[in-house]
């Protein structure tokens, strides 16, 4: 007889505390680096306290993967308690979360690590189809593998309000940033091969584009109807999302829509009033 898993995942899959609740799901915390401060991503800090602090004095924080004893701390009681584990992360293109959670694994015994190749509620749509593997009563080999072989079929993607935060990582240069702005280019960005990247150039008041860019990644697409969400990194007005979950009903069949808000992880690359729709295809 198979032994009970346990589905965990590190903070950047980016799922509420209801959805972690629903799905019994647990979850590995990346740092927070403020200067000389550290807090656990998504319990002691969060994007609206960034973006204060961002505004106050112009800093913005840096994350860090979890250390290897940090993980081994976060397995093992899993372990003695009799679970085996799936966990997923960010993808190992973007964090070294990956890869070190697959070196404590490698050390242990009933530690499954899947590697989503995405980021945010990419990997949140995995971790919650691994809850639902494991609530049919699959093994954590068998979950693990079958995640694995999903991960091609996520859609990941953003569109972002401003470059400023990405211009202020150095992740874009401060001329290209100004252009942009000048033009009112709004940047669209996917996950694809496991790596953020720009895909398109929208135009125009941003609560047009999102519209614009909902209705572009939708059409067309069988969406598994289960699981649509709407991640934005903040400062969205709650009217806007509103219209916004409309239109995915009107686009494509969908059971539920989940709103949730991205962690500081992804938020302090990407700015405020940053949003994606992320779904499975078929």
């Amino acid at each position: 007889m198979s032994k009970p898993v346990m589905i965990t995942a590190d903070s950047t899959c980016d799922l509420s505390e209801e959805l972690l609740s629903r799905y019994k799901v647990k979850i590995l915390p990346l740092t927070i680096l403020l200067g000389e401060e550290s807090f656990l991503d998504g319990a002691h800090y969060t994007p609206a306290d960034m973006y204060r602090r961002y505004r106050a004095d112009g800093t913005l924080p840096k994350t860090a993967a979890p250390s290897l004893q940090q993980i081994t701390d976060f397995f093992t009681p899993f372990l003695n308690e009799g679970y085996e584990i799936v966990h997923l992360d960010i993808s190992s293109e973007l964090s070294s979360t990956c890869s070190n959670a697959r070196i404590v694994a490698s050390e242990l015994e009933g530690v499954y690590v899947v590697d989503s190749r995405m980021l945010s509620t990419g990997v949140g749509l995995l971790v919650i189809e691994g809850a639902e593997c494991r609530d049919k009563g699959m093994s954590a080999a068998d979950i693990a593998e079958h995640l694995t072989e999903l991960t091609d079929k996520v859609d990941t993607s953003f569109v972002l309000d401003t470059l400023e935060f990405m211009w202020k990582g150095g992740r874009c240069s401060g001329v290209a940033a100004l252009g942009a702005n000048l033009l009112k280019l709004k940047p669209g960005l996917e996950m694809k091969d496991g790596k953020l990247g720009v895909y398109k150039k929208y135009r125009g008041n941003i609560n047009s584009v999102y519209r614009q860019y909902i209705t572009e990644r939708l059409s067309g697409k069988t969406v598994r109807p289960g699981h649509v969400f709407i991640t934005e990194s903040g400062e969205i007005e709650q009217a806007v999302i509103d219209e916004l979950e409309a239109l995915v009903r009107e686009l494509i069949p969908v059971q539920e829509i989940h709103h949730t808000i991205a962690g500081c992880t992804v938020s302090s690359h990407c700015g405020p009033r940053t949003l994606g729709v992320l779904f499975i295809n078929e």
